[in-house]
């Protein structure tokens, strides 16, 4: 399967960037803008930390507890079959747990096309939630040969990864990333987007979801999210969040005839059994951009964000699936494409937007961020690691309970 998806996808023109691998645990990057003085008023604008991905991973994926706990999922090894790991960090520390591995079969993980990564969440209790595309390794989880979409979930007890599970029961031709979302009543969801096999091409995949209602411990099989027929982009990932208040949203982008890979937004209030759904950016393109979205909540609402025609958008996500302050990143200190956003919000409000320029097919780039104000414009805090995202990577972001944003890549 990942054979046939890098004889496809090698003929997506490659973007343009520096290729650079990274190796070891943290670093602070330089030219950091946010660097303040103590003695600096509490409305100045909050301090990012940038570290380096522990142990040499890729694709980092981080969230936090009500406690401040940073829970980080990661990949490590061979991109067509290697392996995820997990780890905490405790408030005011600077250090790691130990890691444990996610995937109990060794090599089932992929991370080419970028897209592909584990994706986490955290659900009752805290318990750590991990579903990731499956590769050729992933032995009895690969029915037919059929790539599956593999779930786990971190046990009672805290210390290991229960054995996986493929949560695809007749959807086939899994491509793109899968993603999952939790809530505190024991909801657990994941979203991917696949043929029926009876249609093939990505004009005619949906999107799918499947639900726990008792913390991951068993799942409905599957059902189609949405009945408009927009079609899915085949290499493009699908982002799925859950608010404070239970609400479900998901991204992703759509292929509908082939050439409009419009980006949609989706929404479920009624724990994933209905959604409703609106295009929030129109983009005409006779290929596949290889794209990925991101979620973030704070104190006035959901922020979302997405890339179209290689530049990264975001915005608040009001009434009726509406997106107020739409914000594109302007290219002015690089015409580099720009890919792969994460975002995160503080308590007052501040967003830290972050995503990668010139990274393409086994090419890396450059990790680049901007940090807004709570009324939505740029604040002085801004930076850039040339060479700072490794083939295959990306950036992931998370609010401080002091107010602080840490940026892992």
């Amino acid at each position: 399967m990942v054979k046939r998806m890098v004889r496809r996808l090698l003929v997506i023109p490659a973007m343009a960037a520096l290729s650079f691998l990274l190796s070891g645990c943290s670093s602070t990057a330089t030219g950091v803008a946010s660097a303040r003085d103590a003695k600096d008023t509490k409305d100045a604008p909050p301090r990012v930390t940038v570290i380096k991905t522990p142990h040499g991973g890729i694709q980092p994926q981080a969230v936090t507890d009500k406690e401040g706990v940073l829970h980080l999922l990661y990949f490590q090894g061979d991109p067509g079959k290697g392996d995820l790991y997990y780890v905490r960090q405790q408030p005011g520390q600077s250090g790691f747990s130990p890691p444990l591995r996610v995937n109990q079969t060794p090599g089932s993980a992929v991370a080419i096309g970028t897209i592909r990564g584990g994706q986490i969440a955290l659900g009752k209790e805290g318990r750590a939630h991990v579903v990731w595309f499956g590769s050729e390794k992933a032995g009895p989880l690969r029915p037919g040969k059929e790539t599956p979409l593999a779930y786990t979930r971190l046990n009672n007890a805290g210390t290991a990864f229960e054995p996986e599970r493929n949560l695809m029961t007749f959807t086939t031709a899994l491509d793109g990333g899968p993603s999952v979302a939790a809530d505190q009543e024991g909801n657990v969801y994941a979203v991917w987007h696949a043929g029926d096999g009876s249609v093939k091409g990505e004009v005619n995949r949906r999107l799918w979801i499947a639900r726990s209602t008792d913390g991951g411990k068993t799942f409905t099989p599957e059902t189609s999210v949405w009945s408009k027929p927009t079609g899915a982009c085949a290499c493009c990932s699908v982002r799925a969040f859950v608010d404070h208040n239970g609400m479900l949203f998901v991204l992703y982008r759509a292929a509908t005839e082939g050439v409009h890979r419009d980006t949609y937004l989706l929404a479920s209030s009624d724990r994933g059994k209905s959604f409703t759904g609106t295009n929030i950016h129109k983009w005409k393109l006779p290929a596949c951009p290889m794209s990925s979205a991101a979620f973030a909540e704070g104190p006035d609402g959901i922020y979302g964000a997405w890339e179209t025609q290689g530049r990264v958008n975001y915005g608040r996500i009001g009434e009726a699936l509406r997106v107020s302050s739409m914000t594109q990143v302007p290219g002015v200190e690089s015409r580099l494409p720009q890919k792969h956003p994460t975002l995160a919000v503080n308590g007052k409000g501040e967003i830290l937007l972050a995503w990668t320029e010139g990274t393409g097919w086994d090419k890396g780039g450059d990790l680049v961020w901007q940090v807004y104000d709570s009324t939505g414009n740029p604040t002085p805090e801004k930076g850039r690691v040339a060479g700072g995202i490794p083939v295959w990577g990306l950036p992931t972001a998370i609010a401080r309970q002091d107010g602080s944003f840490m940026l892992i890549h």
